[in-house]
């Protein structure tokens, strides 16, 4: 089905644009959309910011969890099964809200029901694909398809703010499941596992191209593969684990708190909406920026760079909104979409170049709950300083420091030593 011939286009970039709408969709939903629901909620259920926002850390531990059995599947059995069911749990689960009346409700459909399924469909699933798809081009390839991740923000964020102030919240809860729906199912049923499964090479490279020395890059990179067990024994393992968990905890904090931040501060709904779009234009278009970058050059010092302008722009943000100068907080939210955009390639090509791409599923998937179990508690603690203090300026600042230390040690771990052994398994 996929042989390769000389005129044909290479089925990797076919995956690359289905990861682009996989992401879009499930990273969306997970993160983007909850801003905007926030308010109407919590006044209209009678809840407090921190019950809310509960549901963020519960959802970062099931991720966790998901995230240990999703990744060896994907070096199995490829993503196409997972995606399919994943998609029926999300959809299931938006369509569900549009019904909550208790918080048990809420945490259970949005932190257990919802992050299941995107976990099933989202980034570890596709990145996965695309890392075994692509080694010469990794780094353009998932920053190409990462760019979904940012059109979400573009797109959703604007989009369920303006169902909810239309329609409202239960509703708009509907609409986003059925268009999940449309967009998810086509997707999977795209996927597929390794190029090797239809006698093609990462990067579409020909027999000819590859006889000729042109996938030495793959086979090296093959040649000092680790394994799960392999993986978790080497110090560089846990320091990415720490460092790209701290990392996230930026945009796991302001997807959720841009829009209750700046209303709280005066600015309107839809002001605050624009700060989200404004950030995730310069994320999206700056993504293909940061995989050419990374293909060229050695990926850990911009990587660093990458983290530490996030925290720097999160600084300026509180500093814009306390002298309430709306101008400098779009400026400000346009560095840190510069910051996020190489978030996603950043750290998938670390990785795959520091442990091979053979068993990349099962040890990514590992390392989601050491780095998701660091960032976890981060949402609700931002909510529950709020509640507390009544400002989120105290918190933020925090978060922005983690920034900072994240791109210090991205900086500064030392890729693992030579692989000793063969093993059998993950």
């Amino acid at each position: 089905m996929f042989s390769s011939t000389e005129n044909r286009l290479y089925f990797g970039y076919y995956l690359i644009c289905a990861a682009f709408i996989a992401q879009f969709v499930s990273i969306g939903m997970y993160s983007y959309v909850l801003g905007p629901f926030m308010i109407p909620m919590t006044e209209d259920l009678g809840w407090s910011r921190a019950d809310f926002t509960l549901t963020r850390t519960i959802g970062q531990l099931v991720m966790a969890t998901v995230g240990v059995f999703v990744g060896a599947r994907v070096d199995r059995i490829g993503g196409k099964p997972i995606m399919l069911t994943g998609t029926t749990i999300l959809s299931a689960a938006l369509v569900s809200h549009s019904f909550i009346e208790h918080l048990w409700g809420w945490w259970l459909l949005n932190g257990v029901m919802l992050t299941v399924g995107c976990a099933m469909v989202g980034n570890l699933v596709v990145n996965v694909t695309l890392s075994k798809w692509f080694v010469v081009n990794r780094g353009k390839a998932i920053a190409f398809a990462a760019m979904g991740v940012s059109f979400g923000g573009v797109v959703l964020t604007p989009l369920a703010t303006w169902l909810i102030d239309t329609i409202g919240w239960r509703e708009a809860w509907i609409w986003l499941g059925a268009m999940a729906a449309m967009c998810l199912y086509p997707v999977a049923l795209f996927m597929r596992r390794a190029p090797e499964d239809h006698g093609l090479h990462p990067d579409g490279l020909s027999d000819a191209q590859v006889a000729a020395g042109g996938s030495e890059r793959a086979l090296a990179e093959e040649a000092r593969a680790y394994t799960r067990h392999q993986a978790l024994r080497t110090f560089s393992f846990y320091a990415l684990v720490i460092a790209f968990g701290f990392f996230s905890i930026n945009i796991v904090v302001l997807l959720l708190q841009t829009v209750p931040f700046l209303t709280d501060s005066g600015f309107s709904r839809n002001d605050a909406a624009l700060a989200m779009l404004i950030a995730s234009v310069p994320a999206m278009l700056s993504k293909p920026v940061w995989g050419y970058l990374i293909d060229l050059s050695p990926v850990k010092p911009l990587a660093a760079v990458s983290a530490s302008v996030t925290g720097i722009a999160l600084f300026l943000i509180v500093f814009a909104v306390d002298s309430h100068q709306l101008f400098w907080v779009y400026a400000a939210y346009v560095i840190l979409g510069l910051g996020w955009g190489g978030m996603i390639p950043m750290q998938e090509v670390i990785w795959a170049s520091f442990f091979g791409r053979r068993h990349i599923g099962a040890i990514r998937g590992a390392g989601m709950p050491f780095a998701l179990v660091l960032g976890a508690a981060a949402p609700w603690l931002v909510s529950y300083y709020y509640d507390q203090v009544g400002s989120y300026n105290g918190a933020l600042l925090v978060v922005a420091g983690l920034n900072v230390f994240s791109g210090l040690l991205i900086f500064m771990v030392p890729p693992p030593g030579q692989v000793r052994g063969a093993e059998n398994g993950v």
